[in-house]
């Protein structure tokens, strides 16, 4: 668009605004709204920041979106506006991939660490005042799967490897001689592979062929001693088969950031399992990442005013953003 028009933007947010935002404020006419407040807002805007992004209000609203032509949200997972009328529309979706890379990928080798050096159970002992010598696990050499092979997938990739570990990935196509992964193997085959892993790490974007793939056949194939890290989504997984998987020690533990409800209900058995790891979906949140988010948010804004091409544009069919993309 012209940058000398000012743009109508709402901001879907909550109570809680996004930082940063004086910039934009100054070009434009923003509406902060939460997800009762929506539809009107969205009612003659040109662009929608999707700043709560695990909101699941824009379907609802959509109705009411009489002038869109951009959408950005604040995540790299766009499965909360990934629904049939946005697919077909000519709306053009943004994500923030990138924010999140390293830090996740710092996580993982965090809950990998913390499973081979027993961390939970030191933790417990001191609290008991107990002294007690116990042998632990080196990561080094250990195998690792990574399932998604997007830009997180290969930070993660590229930190396991610089520690010692043997690294491969899975993905949409199978090739070798990738320079992060060095095997991909076929996301379709995966259980064919599970086999051969000693961590398997979740990190698969959320689309009809990856809901689910973690079910009783995959975590049957894995490995006795196997440990399973998800921070991709928790509809990835279908949570009952991987409490009996854990349950009948199919599997020897799992970190769990994301889940298929959230926050974790109380009573689900998963809280109270000594080989299992949770935390409530904040693998990426480091000190600042709400900025972070905001200046990329910020940098396509202006992009888009001034008609240049815009970063991060997910493919609608893929449901992410393609390689080089």
């Amino acid at each position: 668009m012209s940058g000398t028009e000012s743009p109508v933007l709402a901001v879907l947010c909550g109570d809680k605004h996004p930082p940063d935002m004086e910039p934009i404020e100054q070009v434009a006419a923003v509406r902060y709204t939460d997800a009762d407040g929506l539809a009107d807002a969205l009612r003659d805007a040109d662009a929608l920041f999707v700043y709560d992004f695990l909101s699941t209000a824009v379907p609802g609203a959509w109705h009411a979106a009489n002038r869109l032509r951009w959408l950005h949200i604040a995540s790299a997972g766009v499965d909360p506006v990934m629904f049939p009328a946005l697919r077909e529309s000519d709306v053009v979706l943004t994500n923030s991939r990138g924010v999140f890379d390293n830090s996740i990928a710092e996580y993982v080798l965090g809950q990998i660490l913390a499973f081979a050096k027993d961390f939970a159970r030191s933790i417990k002992l001191q609290r008991e005042r107990t002294w007690r010598h116990r042998e632990s696990e080196r990561i080094e050499g250990r195998s690792v799967l990574v399932v998604g092979t997007g830009p997180i997938g290969r930070s993660i990739a590229r930190l396991l490897r610089a520690v010692g570990m043997h690294v491969a990935g899975a993905g949409r196509t199978a090739r070798d001689g990738d320079p992060d992964f060095g095997t991909v193997h076929a996301s379709a085959r995966l259980n064919e592979h599970l086999p051969e892993f000693d961590y398997v790490v979740a990190v698969a974007p959320l689309t009809e062929q990856t809901k689910g793939m973690f079910d009783a056949a995959a975590f049957a194939a894995m490995k006795p001693g196997a440990r399973f890290v998800n921070v991709g989504r928790g509809e990835l997984v279908v949570t009952g088969d991987l409490v009996e998987a854990l349950r009948a020690e199919r599997i020897a533990g799992a970190a769990l950031d994301v889940f298929d409800t959230e926050p974790l209900p109380p009573d689900n058995p998963l809280w109270t399992m000594e080989n299992v790891h949770i935390s409530p979906h904040m693998s990426g949140d480091f000190v600042g990442w709400r900025n972070a988010l905001v200046e990329v948010f910020a940098d396509n804004f202006r992009r888009w005013r001034a008609g240049q091409p815009l970063v991060n544009v997910v493919d609608k069919g893929l449901g992410y953003v393609p390689s080089g993309g």
